[in-house]
This record gives structure tokens, sequence and C-alpha cells, in this order.
């Protein structure tokens, strides 16, 4: 996703925290009774006080929702402030607000189990799930350890915006992320390529000593809410038994695997012809010489594994340019798409508030994000725009999330999510798969629709983006899920987090790696303490929306040149869904959309099919292996 990195959101718990890369607090999915809920195994004992009503606990929750919408919408500021204006006193503000919220919802939950033993409404019985499983990582109870938690959140944070790097040791020459990105993106000198991932990983090995007693704070606090550690926390979020999503996450993954490996043999071998005995003909890829920081998504190196005669016809990047189209402009033909469904414009505020470029005067957190101030009209964009194809599709994809959070913003405050936390971002990028050619045609930005005859090399170019994407997408939270459980010690972090890497993506280290390392925190979702798989979610979810959206307009014709844009049809049936939130299971809200109620990857073969031939036509021609 993106500059994205595909994410956004800064997993603060609390109920209502929902930026968008840095998704703040999501809610995970509980059943509509409370009858087979999780709760009914984290119960306490209740005592020989009068049992409580279902009246009192409707007050309660009215009461709580009330307190944490109230505290969560100072902490979105206090956290918008901070990653705007990265300094000392910002960070403390956040993490002071971020401790107060902290706290409430650990004291509220604690309160809530009084209510454990009742038969409640549907309704009311969601709620209670809602607000124990509210904190992606619940602080513990004990007042000193929660502002210890906070503090060190905080500053893993700070640390990961504020993180440079000086080229040669010369400090006239010292480079922040967006910077060392451009030399992934755009050189094709492994030696530099070799010196920008270096570097950007060296910032996150301080963090190692504090990441390891965060994890320790985070288990003691889901501890005490009745979890075996965080990471079972964050499987209990989506409707379903923890090792029963767990085996959901293996089943989506082993039906897009045979196309990962086609593209992961096919890249391997070209950059092999490109630099030579670096590449292994059989092993796994060096990670830096793929054009992005963290190897999750290859597109920047599209010029060195596109197939022969398969111009995709146009280069949109340069379209903006001779355009001259500016930050603000882009946004703007990001928001004409969604009013083009039917959607009302974005709010003035949105325009004055928001910030679309990176200030040459402060250090700021780029990371592209979306937000809900008040959970009500302050909606807002946070991202370093650059005048290129991925920004472009990336706005559309964070409009997605102010969308989304508009149209759910009449519900209850722990209503206001996802139907879980993969739809989300599944939203967004729906729609980024409808900048098609013909999408741009419409818009102007193309005189004449490309012919077929550049399909595979469109195909290839999102493949690069969004099949490549999925093994990244899956491993990150199965590094965390082992050092929240410990199977994973801290003497073993970075072991760990490469041989997840190999085996799942079929990636190796730039260089030899060691625990004097911390590479995990090098992606801003770890350091900032985000949930990942809501990312692999969407990368499945976003490809059965796309379908599903394409049938409702009518639209015929190959998957991938299918644009919604315009189509009012189309966006009744997506603001259904949206305006559901989380008020009910998410197999309900996928079925308001696509009328299944079970998550699907076989859209995303049917969308790169043809692609998926050329693959195995070309692998089995130059005589190249899967696998590694």
């Amino acid at each position: 996703m993106l500059t994205r990195n595909f994410a956004r959101r800064i997993a603060l718990p609390s109920i209502v925290l929902l930026q968008c890369l840095h998704a703040p607090a999501a809610f995970a999915q509980a059943p509509a009774s409370s009858k087979s809920s999780p709760e009914a195994t984290h119960r306490r004992p209740h005592s020989t006080a009068a049992a409580p009503t279902v009246e009192e606990a409707r007050a309660f929750i009215d009461a709580a929702e009330k307190r944490l919408l109230d505290l969560g919408t100072a902490a979105q500021r206090a956290n918008w402030v901070q990653e705007n204006f990265i300094t000392d006193d910002t960070e403390i503000i956040a993490a002071e607000a971020n401790k107060e919220l902290d706290a409430t919802t650990t004291e509220l939950v604690a309160q809530s189990l009084r209510f454990g033993h009742l038969q409640l409404p549907s309704d009311l019985a969601r709620k209670f799930l809602l607000l124990k499983l509210s904190s992606d990582l619940p602080a513990p109870r004990n007042p000193a350890e929660q502002e210890e938690f906070a503090r060190i959140n905080a500053s893993l944070s700070s640390d990961y915006g504020k993180g440079t790097y000086c080229l040669h040791g010369d400090k006239a020459h010292c480079l922040q992320l967006p910077a060392l990105e451009r030399i992934l993106a755009t050189s094709r000198d492994p030696n530099e390529q070799l010196e920008a991932w270096r570097g950007w990983h060296s910032i996150a090995a301080p963090m190692r000593p504090r990441y390891v007693r965060m994890v320790e704070l985070a288990n003691k606090g889901a501890r005490e809410m009745g979890f075996a550690d965080a990471g079972a926390l964050w499987r209990s979020k989506y409707d379903m038994p923890p090792d029963a999503f767990a085996a959901e996450l293996d089943r989506l993954w082993n039906q897009v695997r045979p196309l990962y490996d086609a593209l992961h043999a096919h890249v391997r071998a070209q950059l092999r012809k490109k630099y030579g005995d670096a590449v292994p003909a059989d092993g796994p890829i060096p990670a830096h010489l793929l054009g992005n920081m963290w190897a999750q998504q290859w597109n920047n190196i599209y010029d060195l594994v596109a197939p022969q005669g398969s111009d995709p016809g146009f280069d949109l990047t340069e379209i903006l340019k001779a355009k001259k189209i500016d930050p603000q402009g882009m946004v703007r033909d990001g928001e004409r798409f969604f009013t083009s469904l039917g959607f009302d414009p974005l709010p003035e505020t949105f325009w004055r508030r928001s910030l679309f470029t990176k200030p040459a005067d402060r250090d700021v957190v780029c990371h592209a994000s979306a937000w809900s101030i008040d959970f009500k009209t302050d909606l807002r964009l946070k991202m370093c725009i650059e005048i290129n194809d991925e920004s472009f599709r990336t706005i559309h994809h964070e409009l997605g999330h102010n969308f989304y959070q508009r149209a759910y913003n009449h519900l209850s405050p722990l209503f206001q999510n996802s139907a879980n936390d993969g739809f989300h971002e599944a939203v967004g990028d729906t729609i980024a798969l409808s900048v098609t050619p013909e999408y741009l045609k419409q818009i102007d930005f193309l005189g004449a629709v490309p012919p077929p005859s550049g399909d595979i090399g469109l195909l290839m170019k999102r493949a690069l983006e969004k099949v490549a994407f999925l093994p990244f997408g899956l491993l990150i939270d199965q590094w965390r899920w082992k050092v929240f459980s410990g199977e994973v010690k801290p003497a073993d972090y970075n072991k760990s987090w490469w041989e997840l890497r190999r085996k799942y993506q079929g990636i190796a280290p730039a260089v030899a790696r060691s625990e004097s390392d911390f590479d995990p925190g090098a992606k801003y979702h770890v350091a900032a303490n985000v949930p990942y798989t809501r990312y692999f979610l969407a990368a499945v979810l976003q490809f059965q929306f796309h379908r599903a959206l394409c049938r409702a307009a009518g639209i015929t014709g190959p998957l991938h040149r299918c644009s919604i844009y315009g189509n009012k049809a189309a966006g009744a049936k997506l603001r259904k869904m949206l305006e559901m939130g989380q008020s009910r299971p998410w197999p309900e809200a996928l079925e308001a959309l696509t009328g299944e109620k079970q998550m699907d990857a076989t859209a995303i073969l049917d969308y790169f099919a043809p692609l998926k031939q050329w693959l195995d036509e070309q692998n089995k021609k130059d005589g190249v292996k899967t696998g590694w």
C-alpha cells in the first residue's frame, strides 16, 4: 500500500482511535450472543452482592462509551500533534493522553466483568465483548507500569519518525526514510542500494531493549484481561476462535501461493540477469534488490522484470508531472472518485487541517494515515505526497478510510470501526483497483485506452505490488505472535525474523545480520505496535470486494480492466456495508457487499489469470524453477 507501506494507524488501546495505516485500537469482532462469547471462558466468580441487571449493564456501557469517546478524542488530538511536530514535549503529551486512555480502558474492562453472567440482548453483548477486545496492547493495571508502557510506546514511534542515516558517515549527507526509499526505488547500483538498506535498518537497533520491555508489559496487561498473551488477544478479534482464525489464514495463503511462487521465480531470474551471482539461481532473493525498503512490494523494479513487448501504454507518474498537478490536486482527484459513486464531498475542515507535504522545518511521521479526530466530521489525511503513480493510488486508498470513518459515524462509539480490521484497509485498496486505464481516460488523464496487448504489462506491475505483498502481510504478525507467546525469545528476535522472511517470502538479508540488530523495528508497524494481519486480509478482501462491485455495476470483461468510477449502483452497495461499521459480525458485512460469508482468495486468481498463464509459460521456457 504504498508509500503506505501498508498501513497506517497507531494501535492505541482505545475503542476510538481510528487512523489509517496507523490504525488505532481496532475492536475485534464479537458473536451476536453472549452465550458463545469468549468472555465465557474469562469470567470471574461474581460476589455475593446484589446481582446486576440488564438495565444496569446498559447504563454501564453507555457511560463507558461516553467516557472513552472523550478520552479517545483527546488522545487523537495529542497523537496528531505528536506525529506532526515531533519533539520531546509532544512525545510526553501524547504519552500522557494515551496513558490516561489505557488506564481508563483497563479499569472499565475490569468493571465490566461483573456483568459477565447476564444473558444480554445481542447488541449489548457485542458491545461488552468489543470493549474487552478494544485494546490492541492493553496496559497493566499497575499505574507505574501504565506510565512506563505509554512512555515506551511513544518513544518507539518517535524513534521511527526521527530515524536518520548519514551516507558514508558524512553528517552533511544525512537522510531520512523517504530519501533512503528513493535510492532503493530508483538506483540500480547494488552498492548504493545496500548502503541505503543497511543505513535505515541501523536506526532500529536502539529500540530493542525497550521493545523487549514493551512485550513484557503488553503480555501482563493481556493476562490481566484473561488472555494467554497479547498475541492471543489479537487473534481473538475475528468472530471466530483464535485457532480457527489462524487456520483461516493458512487456507487463504495456500490458495494464492502458487501465483506468488511463479512471480518470485520470474523476478529472481530477471534480477540474476541484471546482478549476476549476487542473486542465486534457486535461493532467496537479497532484500535490497527489490526496490523497497522491506521488499514488501516490488513495483519499483518493473523495468527490470517487465515482459518484452507488453508496454502498458502510459506512465501515470509522467502524466501527473506533465499536467503539473500539485499534492492537493491529487487529493481532489481522489475525492472526485468517491463523489462519483454518490458519496458527499469531504468537509471543508479536511482541506485546512490535513498534511499533504513534508514540512521543511520539522520532523513528522510521513507514514500515510487517515484520521477521524472526533469520530464525527473532523476527518484528516496525513501524508508526505510525492508526484507519482504510487502516491496517486495511495491517496485513493487513504480516502477509502476517511469515507468509511464518516459512513459509520452515526453508530455508537464501540461500533465505530470496520467489520474487521482487514475491511478498513481493503476498502481503500478496492477503490485503488479501479485506477485503471478506463478510469484515467474518464478523468482526462489519457486520450485513449491502451489496447489489450499491454495487459500483461499492466498485470505484472500490479502483481509486483499486490501479489508480492501477500507473504509479507502474513509474516509480521506470525513473528509477533511467537514473540508474545515466548516461543521466540529476545535472544533470537532477529534470527526468527529472517527465518520467517525466508519461509514465506523467499527473501534473504542484504548482508549478514546478528542479534545486535533489530530489523523488525525498521518497519513502522512494529515500532508503532500496529497489528499487521489486517493488511494480509485486506490484500485478499480487496479483490473479493472488487469482483462483487464490478458485478453490481454490470461490468463485464476482464476483472483487471473494471473501474466502478461513476457507478451509483456500485456506490450504493459499498455504502450499505460501510454504514454497518462493526455493529454486526464481519461475515454479515461481507455478505452485504459480496453475497458471500467466507473470505475467498479466488478473486485474486481471477484477476491475475492471464499473468499466471504467462508466468508459467515463461518460467518453463527459461528453465526456471519455483521455490527456494
